[in-house]
């Protein structure tokens, strides 16, 4: 995620050059035409592109509030993991009387983090990371997921038995969380907690279960594919037909000017229309890349960084002054 205190503009022309390219285009062609052809009937009404562009402005703005909700509520979502995680690691300290159940009950925490950040970090078709504005990014930051395999991790967590359950599920965080509650009710008959302690550790548990959830609902509902689908045409074709509606006005224009420019004042449509047309393009852009908090890109909620930190946190309640080599091996770079 980018923590800095901005995006450079430079930085931000590069990521949007692909569209600026293709802005000159447009903006070119019809100019041309226009100019050189003598095909003066190719403008069109400036009015039926000013409309054309309230439409658009309405649509770009009603999906970029609704991604910004979306990585809102997923940094919400990762707060309340981070929170009830430091909770889970003091009653799984204090609550067993042994202290090795106590590490077992934190280790495997830690192992339902793992499971889930891999979970979120799976490619779904819909998400925008591997596009090339995209992709070419990823040079200044690490994805540790695409790194490091999570069958590699695991068993720094979990008991064989265990690990290779879990390798085996389609749902890698829930079988987790299955055998953390199926250890929590042996300590119960085992006499290692009391009633009380089982329901404190089983209130945590379901409070984990309903942020993983939560997560997995933004994760696999991606921002509805209508309204997608219908801002990149408003975008595309205001962008296509604006260069055409300023044609006749800036031939206008001629009249008022005279030496070099004057006759000449048509060529200005070009980096004028870019120069608008890029601010709808880059905001479906930013849009795009926005509405997926969890697929790994700049800007997504850093979820690498977070479980490390609580596995920081978790192992100092333990005790343990070292960190577990997955946590060494990790390369993130705070932009």
């Amino acid at each position: 995620m980018h923590l800095g205190k901005s995006y450079k503009f430079s930085e931000f022309l590069v990521w949007t050059r692909r569209q600026i390219y293709g802005l000159l285009l447009c903006g070119s062609v019809p100019v041309v035409l226009y100019k050189t052809l003598g095909l003066t009937w190719l403008s069109v009404p400036l009015t039926v592109v000013v409309l054309l562009g309230t439409a658009t402005s309405f649509i770009v703005g009603f999906k970029n509030a609704q991604t910004y909700s979306r990585a809102m509520e997923a940094q919400h979502i990762w707060t309340s993991i981070v929170s009830a995680s430091r909770l889970w690691g003091v009653i799984a300290r204090d609550f067993p009387a042994d202290a090795e159940d106590s590490k077992e009950l934190v280790y495997r925490h830690l192992a339902w983090l793992t499971a889930l950040r891999y979970e979120l970090r799976q490619p779904r078709v819909w998400e925008s990371t591997d596009k090339p504005f995209n992709a070419e990014y990823q040079r200044f930051y690490s994805i540790p997921e695409r790194e490091i395999g999570i069958q590699d991790l695991l068993p720094l967590y979990l008991h064989p038995a265990e690990t290779k359950q879990v390798l085996s599920s389609a749902n890698k965080p829930t079988q987790v969380l299955s055998l953390q509650g199926a250890a929590i009710s042996r300590l119960l008959v085992s006499g290692k907690i009391s009633g009380s302690f089982y329901m404190e550790l089983e209130r945590t548990l379901r409070e984990l279960i309903d942020q993983q959830a939560s997560a997995e609902r933004l994760k696999n509902f991606p921002y509805p594919r209508q309204y997608a689908t219908i801002n990149m045409l408003f975008v595309r074709f205001f962008c296509l037909l604006f260069p055409f509606g300023l044609l006749e006005e800036f031939n206008k224009l001629n009249d008022g000017v005279t030496g070099f420019m004057h006759g000449n004042m048509i060529w200005l449509v070009i980096p004028f229309s870019v120069m608008v047309s890029w601010m709808y393009t880059s905001l479906e852009q930013v849009g795009e890349s926005t509405e997926n908090p969890f697929e790994g890109g700049a800007n997504d909620v850093p979820i690498s960084m977070l479980c490390r930190t609580i596995e920081r946190e978790l192992r100092e309640i333990l005790g343990d002054a070292e960190m577990a080599p997955m946590a060494d091996r990790e390369s993130i770079v705070v932009l």
